[in-house]
């Protein structure tokens, strides 16, 4: 009862803010009317040399292959996971650190049918997932792109999986989707080729009368429009009844929202929900755009971004609000020491394994290339010579790219190479 209590009055206040907000950029923005990049898939070349260097390059230290025998009878030191891995948000670093955690336990992924995301960016469906590899009883770790289906999702994994996602704040998020996902977003290369014969910049053209570019009824355009909020399995298109509950739902579902701009005391969290040591939490921020990638935004586009995503920033404000209560649950206090205890554990591991940052990604070899857009340049690193190698195979896993891990757990786990996307 009291429970219920407590989330009508967390909702009723929301509610209340969200009019007040509505009102006033409304008003913002017919005072601001006043003042009135291609391709995320790589050519076949690429593709096929991306392929080969993926088979034809080994990971370092590869731990043995556990035989099914094994696989079965092995002791798992952390419960199932669940990670909702949302667009733009952080979320492949955060995956970064459970393939690394799955894979020194020999855990069993829930890998996509085919590819690397769950038929993104239709709702998940069991039917989405690749079948559970010989020897194994259930799968362990699922973290993979999709759009949020709790009861699909829920058919998968078993009953005690941990729920685990990442936001960002709204503003941040739109702008990156929009620069990283300009091509494969069907509003967005509207918006990108309108531009172009304007000379104007895209995201301006676009948020300048963005119901002109965005088709609703169009099924890629799910990130164009409080791209949050589509992820998680929500309405994305407008506020309706359901609602309220459905946050509800989502709050109920996941054991921990972290929040990208308090990633280090999210990592703690986490830590304390899987048991996790701060070795295990070391990170090195993946799938990075270079400076000249990330559009500055004054204070009319922020505006307008924040309009046009409204519903993202209830999200977002709803679960900031959360994960505050669950810090004071743990220690406010406690939280911060921790914190700072993992960025000096993780700055020194980066001193140990890291030669370069930010590096071009011309300047990388095959292994450690992040995968590139026509729109953005994703930067990557370089890892240390003269290290051993144990410490070798540390280190590149905690730098590799999201596309080139996946592949190489997948083959770990099935013994082939992944399914492609069907034809076009």
């Amino acid at each position: 009862m009291g429970l219920r209590w407590l989330w009508r009055h967390r909702v009723s206040a929301l509610l209340a803010v969200l009019v007040i907000f509505l009102l006033l950029t409304l008003l913002a923005t017919r005072s601001l009317q006043n003042n009135r990049t291609h391709g995320l898939r790589p050519t076949a070349d690429r593709r096929n040399q991306r392929k080969a260097a993926e088979k034809h390059t080994p990971i370092p230290h590869q731990p043995a292959k556990h035989t099914p025998t094994a696989r079965a009878e092995r002791q798992r030191a952390h419960p199932p996971v669940v990670f909702l891995k949302t667009h733009r948000t952080g979320g492949s670093t955060v995956q970064n650190i459970l393939f690394r955690l799955g894979e020194r336990e020999s855990s069993t992924f829930a890998f996509p049918y085919r590819t690397y995301q769950f038929n993104y960016p239709d709702r998940f469906r069991v039917a989405f997932v690749d079948e559970l590899p010989e020897g194994s009883s259930q799968f362990d770790l699922l973290c993979s792109h999709m759009r949020l289906d709790l009861t699909q999702v829920r058919k998968v994994m078993p009953q005690n999986a941990v729920f685990i996602t990442l936001l960002r704040d709204p503003i941040k998020t739109f702008e990156s989707v929009f620069r990283y996902h300009t091509s494969t977003v069907p509003a967005f290369f509207s918006a990108h080729r309108a531009a172009a014969s304007e000379g104007k910049p895209a995201l301006k053209v676009f948020l300048d009368s963005p119901e002109t570019y965005w088709d609703p009824k169009e099924p890629g355009n799910g990130l164009a429009k409080n791209p949050m909020s589509f992820d998680m399995g929500l309405n994305n298109q407008k506020w309706n009844g359901s609602w309220p509950e459905d946050l509800a739902q989502l709050e109920e579902a996941f054991h921990l929202v972290m929040i990208a701009e308090h990633f280090d005391e999210s990592l703690v969290l986490l830590g304390a929900l899987l048991g996790l040591e701060y070795e295990d939490l070391a990170y090195l921020r993946l799938n990075a755009r270079a400076g000249n990638s990330v559009t500055e935004l004054d204070e009319n586009i922020r505006a307008k971004v924040r309009t046009w995503n409204v519903l993202d920033t209830l999200l977002y404000d709803f679960f900031v609000q959360v994960f505050w209560e669950k810090a004071a649950q743990y220690g406010l206090e406690r939280l911060k020491a921790e914190a700072a205890q993992l960025r000096d554990s993780t700055e020194n591991i980066r001193r140990k394994c890291v030669s370069r940052a930010a590096v071009p990604p011309a300047e990388l070899e095959d292994l450690l290339r992040p995968r590139q857009t026509e729109s953005v340049t994703i930067v990557g690193y370089e890892v240390r010579g003269n290290l051993s190698l144990q410490d070798q195979g540390f280190c590149i896993r905690m730098m590799l790219p999201e596309l080139q891990y996946h592949s190489h757990l997948y083959f770990k786990q099935y013994g082939r190479d992944m399914r492609a996307a069907p034809a076009d």
